[in-house]
């Protein structure tokens, strides 16, 4: 069975299994199983087809009682070949999805994304910043401050203002800071901070040695800006209180764990980074993160876009005994809210 597709009845078997694990949270016995009238199998047919299972790695017995439950590769079997994906019954009446296209800050509408999710999931949900190398500059202004520090104003995909402060080597008079903004503002409306980048780049390496006094002070600022703009990758967590209720959680040590690593962020960003190019929804079980404190967990994503092109990452965080067909509904159709939402 092991080096073999699993025939329709130990499918039928283990999908059943799972499902009812799913559902009571308690090791699943051959004795339950036999009162599916689905399955139409003796009791004893039962208990060998989950011996198979159990052999081939599928199911295990996580005590010494008859009851089994899945395994991640139980799991990863039941979500790639033996899911049904529906909404959760309740979608229509979530009290958030028709305030997403009002708002007009975008963490205002990430921050409303991830709480819709959670709210959705009853699980912990994980929304990233849209990433700023997709962003389209409209305006660029630079005001001196004390010492050799700047003002930076910045407007992006039209509606979108940011304030950063940069330190510069030198002290700028207000006339040169003008000029640096209305020189980028002119070259560079209307297009993605990754291009503007680029374009940088190659007019400094094409000529490094006899660059304008002008160009050289637009390429140390607007270099130092995208440098502040790179360091803005985040996340919004909602729902970290349902992890509490979850049995899969009942060690305070895996709890204090997950915590840190939401606060910590950085390489929860990184899963969330990987997912980027992903086709569609995209799922963890257990240990498949390659994160420790997720080991006990599923981690559910989906890439969501701008203007058609992907700029971050939406997702869940839960237990491993988790709704699968309703979470990666409602991650899905979250990911279309928040893409139409972000114009």
């Amino acid at each position: 069975m092991e080096s073999q597709p699993l025939n329709e009845r130990s499918q039928k078997l283990l999908k059943l299994l799972v499902e009812c694990y799913i559902r009571e949270g308690q090791p699943v016995g051959s004795k339950t199983l036999s009162q599916e009238a689905s399955l139409a199998m003796s009791p004893a047919t039962i208990r060998n087809i989950m011996a198979d299972l159990e052999t081939a790695g599928f199911i295990n017995s996580p005590h010494t009682s008859s009851g089994r439950i899945p395994t991640v590769r139980g799991y990863r079997f039941f979500v790639d070949g033996l899911l049904n994906t529906q909404l959760p019954t309740d979608f229509e009446h979530a009290p958030l999805i028709a305030q997403l296209p009002q708002c007009v800050d975008v963490k205002e509408l990430v921050t409303a994304a991830s709480s819709l999710l959670s709210t959705m999931t009853k699980l912990t949900s994980l929304v990233m910043l849209p990433r700023r190398d997709n962003a389209i500059l409209h305006h660029i202004e630079f005001l001196p401050l004390s010492g050799n520090r700047v003002l930076v104003i910045l407007v992006l995909n039209r509606n979108e203002v940011q304030n950063r402060i940069i330190y510069t080597d030198r002290c700028y008079t207000p006339g040169e800071l003008q000029q640096v903004g209305n020189f980028l503002t002119t070259q560079f409306n209307g297009k993605e901070l990754s291009e503007i980048r680029r374009e940088l780049l190659t007019a400094f390496d094409q000529d490094r040695h006899n660059i304008a006094q002008l160009t050289q002070t637009v390429m140390d600022m607007a270099g130092k800006v995208l440098d502040e703009q790179e360091k803005q990758d985040d996340y919004i967590v909602a729902g970290e209180a349902n992890l509490f209720n979850l049995t899969d959680y009942s060690s305070v040590d895996k709890l204090r764990e997950l915590f840190a690593a939401f606060a910590q962020k950085r390489n929860i960003l990184h899963l969330l980074n990987r997912c980027l190019n992903a086709d569609g929804v995209k799922i963890y079980i257990g240990e498949e993160s390659g994160y420790e404190p997720l080991d006990a967990c599923s981690m559910i994503t989906t890439p969501y876009h701008r203007n058609g092109k992907v700029v971050g990452v939406l997702g869940i965080i839960g237990p491993t005994r988790m709704p699968y067909d309703q979470a990666i509904a409602a991650v899905d159709v979250t990911a279309k809210l928040l893409s139409e939402a972000l114009v």
